[in-house]
């Protein structure tokens, strides 16, 4: 990385750590106040490069990098909201966990479990509509089936 890459992200990371950004543009804008001229597109390959995402905390919506959205309340909150929008299916199989998603949307559910560091999860497998939940020892799956079932049916589809 070049050092006005590594500068421009360490300042980006401080801005998102101050909770304050809500938009590439707003990114862009701060940066330009800052002496740093960049374009949008630049802004969001270091977004991307960065890991950040754009999420809702408080009604309010925000970038987080990945190591703010290991808070447990919130990956839970956002484990239930995924689950419910993106699940169709949920099915114990052996010492698996089979749920089946919309095309595409297989690793959005899969990030959202191993976020949530559920402790009967042992790992995930994420195709493109069919996501894989390895069970650890000793978990009981229809248990564990019913339970994803109830979260996934605990809202109505957006």
């Amino acid at each position: 990385m070049t050092d006005n890459r590594v500068r421009r992200q360490k300042l980006i990371a401080e801005m998102i750590r101050a909770g304050s950004v809500s938009s590439q543009e707003e990114v862009t804008a701060r940066l330009a106040e800052q002496g740093i001229a960049v374009t949008q597109a630049t802004v969001s390959r270091d977004l991307d490069q960065m890991g950040a995402v754009k999420v809702k905390r408080g009604g309010v919506l925000g970038y987080a990098l990945p190591d703010q959205m290991a808070d447990n309340d919130w990956a839970a909150s956002r484990l239930q909201s995924i689950l419910a929008d993106w699940v169709q299916s949920v099915e114990a199989a052996g010492n698996l966990i089979v749920m089946k998603t919309p095309p595409g949307s297989a690793h959005l559910v899969g990030l959202a479990l191993d976020q949530a560091n559920l402790p009967e999860v042992a790992g995930t497998i994420c195709g493109d509509d069919t996501l894989f939940l390895a069970l650890r020892n000793g978990v009981h799956p229809d248990a564990v089936a019913h339970r994803f079932r109830a979260l996934s049916l605990s809202q109505e589809p957006k």
